[in-house]
């Protein structure tokens, strides 16, 4: 019996005159992430992309790339048949007999996209229901709430039968918001923001600043575990990894304790951008939020925003710490994250932080160090590392 996959597109079909531009991109995001488990087709009609394994390719490894594909809102193994309605209902037996046996309630719901099939919807699900329950003496019909929901769609070339989705990414497909630069650390916190910018159709670069020998090459390790975890649901993902020790060395040899992260945080933020320049991104993310710490409080993210030109993408500002670990979880990142290697922020953290800084005296702390040179030296240091 011949199975494919049922894509089913979410809010890209509300765009109206450019939605063809959002379809072509999630195609050929279909296409080439899919290209790395096997030989599918991949083609689409009314808001739904089919997957058809060609040759040996699985439809289970298909299933766990499309299910992380962001744009699409649920994806569905389905049984194909011909356009007849009793191979649509023997099938449905055959397809859903393990799934069938194992509940007691049930109802077939039906789409019919070609108007010219000689049955209505309601005809088609109480002929394919009036079977199952011949089939399947146990099962009882509930239309409320039932265990199971046979759905049957019937398009124009063939019909289709499946027990229903499980739920896609949602979102917008890879790349149709532009290209945004994570700022991601070893942390809970900055794989989510990337995560949920990813969601919105930025595609992703990130930089990470690595202070070595005051952080481990195991830390590092850890960054690019995480990237490689991101790049499951975005693709192909580029970390640049800066060098930052002669600046936080700088910071601490130069400034008052209670500024270093103020002005680190700075210098980051201007190495952040001026990576995204050179690798076209549009803005800058960064898994700040509110009041969490020190360095994310109102007046400290007022300091940090004054050194960029290009916007500053703060998802999960308003969030607590426990709806960004249910979502770290949901992507996948939180065992990684909790690993105990350390990150550069770690590095000289002053006992006592300014927590409501005014501009002015953090401009004045910084200007004790050679800015435009630390940024030169370091951005002449860097190591870019693709995963995915």
């Amino acid at each position: 019996m011949k199975e494919i996959l049922l894509c089913k597109c979410g809010e890209l079909v509300l765009k109206g005159l450019n939605r063809h531009k959002f379809e072509e991109r999630l195609q050929k995001t279909l296409y080439w992430r899919l290209k790395k488990v096997g030989e599918y087709r991949v083609h689409g009609c009314q808001s739904i992309f089919y997957v058809e394994p060609e040759g040996d390719a699985s439809v289970d490894a298909a299933l766990e790339v499309c299910r992380r594909v962001f744009g699409l809102v649920a994806v569905s193994r389905a049984a194909v048949c011909e356009k007849d309605i009793g191979d649509i209902r023997e099938k449905a037996g055959a397809y859903l007999k393990d799934l069938l046996t194992g509940v007691r309630t049930y109802k077939v719901e039906t789409r019919r996209a070609d108007k010219r099939f000689s049955l209505t919807s309601p005809q088609i699900s109480r002929d394919v229901g009036g079977y199952l329950s011949d089939l399947y003496p146990h099962l009882q019909p509930q239309m409320e709430h039932p265990q199971v929901t046979v759905r049957v769609e019937v398009r124009e070339d063939y019909a289709f039968v499946s027990g229903g989705p499980v739920p896609g990414a949602g979102g917008l497909p890879t790349g149709t918001s532009g290209r945004g630069m994570l700022l991601l650390s070893g942390g809970i916190d900055s794989p989510v923001a990337g995560w949920m910018m990813a969601k919105r159709g930025l595609e992703l670069g990130a930089v990470h600043f690595f202070s070595y020998p005051y952080t481990s090459q195991e830390a590092k390790q850890k960054v690019l575990d995480l990237a490689q975890v991101l790049s499951r649901w975005c693709g192909k993902l580029t970390v640049t990894v800066i060098p930052f020790t002669h600046i936080q060395t700088e910071i601490r040899d130069k400034c008052k304790e209670d500024y270093f992260t103020l002005v680190m945080r700075r210098m980051m933020m201007r190495l952040a951008e001026e990576t995204a320049k050179i690798q076209n991104c549009q803005c800058l993310i960064t898994g700040e939020s509110l009041a969490q710490v020190a360095s994310q409080t109102v007046q400290a993210i007022h300091t940090t925003n004054k050194v960029c030109s290009l916007p500053v993408l703060r998802p999960v500002i308003g969030m607590d710490k426990e709806e960004i670990v249910a979502i770290a979880r949901r992507v996948g990142t939180m065992e990684i994250s909790t690993l105990p290697y350390e990150d550069c922020c770690t590095v000289f953290t002053p006992k006592h932080p300014q927590t409501k800084p005014a501009l002015e005296r953090v401009e004045q702390e910084e200007s004790l160090l050679d800015v435009e040179g630390l940024i030169a030296e370091a951005l002449a240091g860097v190591e870019r590392i693709t995963v995915g």
